[in-house]
């Protein structure tokens, strides 16, 4: 019986080994399987296009600019100082709003950012105050940084090669350009998403979603 339960087992963990190596050998085997399928020209563009990193960061970072760019436009200048307060949400809320940034110091802080990741491999180093921009109210002034700012953003990404795309520009925290960039249009995508919700609340409709209608 210890024999017969042996040969069994054995023959069961075969069968898995089997299935387990089929579906290995079919999954290794799709994108070469999937081009067979696809005119020839398509087929040689999946397998050797390849778009150059500079390029395809610096296109994330220019749709990121267009929307965010557009939301601190469409916001008018006496409403740069409007943050959230219990007032906009349900009574009795507990949300504690305070130290809650105004729309202006969304911006200003977006700002300084990207000049912080930028900055990390940038071939040059900004050339304005990044500190003092913390200390802009008015919405020309902001408006006016955030587009330098974003400028710069360009140009750091205009130095980015196939070569030095993921060389490490800070040891302690093993940022890389590309990543440093990710980083950059993560964090203003995170706080772009606020600024929408700071225009809903004022009766400001985002420019993005007008463009959609």
């Amino acid at each position: 019986m210890r024999i017969g339960i042996m040969k069994c087992t054995s023959t069961k963990f075969a069968r898995k080994m089997g299935v387990a190596a089929l579906a290995f050998g079919l999954a290794a085997q799709t994108p070469a399987l999937h081009a067979q399928t696809m005119v020839p020209e398509a087929a040689a563009a999946l397998t050797t296009t390849q778009m150059d990193p500079a390029k395809a960061m610096d296109k994330m970072l220019t749709d990121l600019e267009s929307e965010f760019v557009g939301v601190a436009e469409a916001m008018p200048a006496d409403k740069y100082n409007f943050a959230p307060s219990a007032d906009y949400f349900k009574r009795g809320a507990t949300t504690n709003f305070k130290g809650v940034r105004t729309f202006g110091q969304q911006v200003a802080h977006v700002t300084q950012m990207n000049y912080y990741y930028f900055g990390s491999f940038a071939p040059a180093k900004p050339a304005v105050d990044v500190n003092a921009i913390a200390n802009l109210t008015s919405k020309d002034d902001l408006v006016k940084a955030l587009k330098d700012s974003f400028a710069y953003g360009h140009q750091a990404i205009a130095s980015i090669t196939a070569q030095n795309a993921f060389q490490i520009v800070n040891a302690k925290s093993s940022a890389t350009p590309v990543t440093q960039t990710a980083f950059a249009i993560a964090h203003a995508r995170d706080h772009y998403g606020q600024l929408v919700e700071y225009l809903r609340m004022n009766g400001i409709v985002p420019p993005a979603s007008v463009k959609q209608k």
